[in-house]
């Protein structure tokens, strides 16, 4: 690989966030007295997924995020659960569930012989400072960028300018950002002026007219990249 530094998203990109998900949000039920199903699972995702949508173009602060999206779910399984408690559990919960995908970290062990590495997040610092910062490869990186933390988030290019200027950087040109979203990983290098890497293990096709420079089905494929 040509780059010297590369740009790491966390999660569904090197953590399993949608196992970790789970596993806090039937925690969640529990603790709330309710009883969890599927269905229940998925309207929360659909929900959670629109509102963070909603957070990359700036029609929702993070701090109406935090508690919003709950309140939403409450209301849609039509439950008398305080959207507070509610939170606080799930947050409790997922911030002690930090699931690596397989083979995540012997790549982060093997490219930080050679690179240097950063992790640029999209997410709340109460729950990535714990599953990520206390993550068996936070060593490994010379930053954890978390946009609660730096005041802004991908795609805003200023997550980058503001939690990259304490650090020498190498010319634009040799930096490379990987991640799995087209709309906060992918649309967040093109604004900052790096080359991208869609990680797509499922092969998704990409409807948009955001276009990464490289697509990738596993992690091993980064080796590969030029």
């Amino acid at each position: 690989m040509n780059y010297k530094m590369i740009i790491f998203d966390a999660d569904e990109t090197l953590f399993d966030f949608n196992k970790s998900e789970r596993y806090a949000f039937i925690k969640a039920m529990k603790e709330s007295n309710l009883e969890f199903e599927e269905e229940h699972l998925l309207i929360y995702k659909e929900i959670n997924v629109g509102i963070w949508q909603e957070f990359e173009k700036g029609l929702i602060t993070q701090k109406e995020l935090k508690i919003d999206r709950y309140r939403r779910f409450i209301k849609k399984i039509g439950v008398s659960v305080d959207a507070y408690l509610f939170a606080e559990s799930f947050m409790n919960n997922l911030e002690h569930a930090s699931f690596l995908f397989e083979g995540a970290k012997e790549l982060i062990e093997d490219l930080s012989k050679t690179h240097r590495l950063i992790m640029v997040t999209n997410g709340l610092t109460r729950v990535q400072r714990t599953r990520i910062r206390k993550s068996v490869i936070a060593n490994y990186f010379e930053e954890i960028i978390i946009s609660e933390e730096i005041g802004y988030a991908k795609p805003n290019p200023m997550i980058f300018e503001k939690g990259l200027k304490n650090i020498s950087l190498p010319m634009k040109k040799e930096i490379v950002i990987i991640g799995d979203s087209l709309t906060s990983d992918i649309k967040g290098g093109l604004n900052y002026g790096i080359d991208t890497v869609l990680y797509n293990p499922n092969k998704n096709i990409n409807k948009t007219d955001i276009k990464p420079k490289h697509e990738i089905y596993t992690l091993l494929e980064i080796h590969d990249l030029k």
